[in-house]
């Protein structure tokens, strides 16, 4: 068996700093302040890195902000994919999804914060076409996560045969940016989980109403095709 080699040790002096935790920090101050709200000497504040360290780690300001975009959206589509579980009634999965938005929206030391994204890159969107383009693509796969969600529940009679997934998915996109916006403007938590319940409803049909699947198991059309599961 070969013995593999310790990895190499790099030259120079050793970082004085963590990167993902100096671009958690950065995210943070972006977050509360937005891009244009937050200096370079607010960020090295922040981070505890002066301006050619900054430079140096992250490139300039625009770049740093599309790296903390970025952080947050592998974040959030790593915990939506884990929320959006197949083996649970899809009620119970969006009630997990807006409780869990709320949860992230709702913290701040100071006050609600909303969505970093939503937040922060709704502004900048009109004049950079960077934020403009990561902002649609986002956007993009956040109702293409929820299609494919809403399809194999259409597939196994949780919702209607005639129900349009893409439609439900911008529908329950559109319920997240409700929550974000209103979030940061200051409204309560149980306004907002009134919200997002009647978003849950008006998807899955009102809570307890349970005939459409009795049919579907009455005529045997509820049994899930193999074929049909998402890819």
């Amino acid at each position: 068996m070969v013995q593999k080699q310790p990895p190499l040790r790099p030259r120079g002096r050793p970082r004085a700093y963590d990167p993902d935790v100096a671009l958690a920090q950065a995210m943070d101050t972006f977050w509360d302040a937005g891009y244009a709200g937050t200096s370079l000497d607010d960020l090295s504040a922040a981070t505890g890195m002066n301006r050619p360290s900054l430079y140096a780690a992250f490139g300039d300001k625009r770049a740093l902000y599309l790296k903390a975009l970025e952080r947050y959206r592998a974040w959030g589509r790593a915990a939506l994919k884990e929320t959006l579980a197949l083996d649970q009634p899809l009620r119970q999965v969006l009630r997990q999804v807006y409780a869990k938005a709320l949860a992230v929206y709702l913290s701040g030391e100071e006050a609600a914060r909303g969505c970093f994204t939503i937040g922060t890159a709704a502004t900048e969107a009109v004049g950079n076409p960077e934020v403009r383009a990561f902002l649609a693509e986002t956007v993009r796969s956040l109702d293409d996560a929820f299609e494919v969600r809403f399809r194999f529940a259409r597939d196994r009679g949780e919702l209607k045969p005639e129900a349009d997934p893409a439609a439900l998915a911008r529908l329950a996109s559109a319920v997240m940016h409700t929550l974000a916006i209103r979030s940061r403007a200051g409204e309560p938590r149980a306004t907002l989980e009134a919200v997002a319940e009647a978003g849950v409803n008006l998807i899955c049909g009102p809570a307890g109403n349970d005939g459409h699947k009795a049919r579907m198991r009455s005529t045997g059309r509820g049994t899930l095709r193999r074929s049909s599961r998402p890819r």
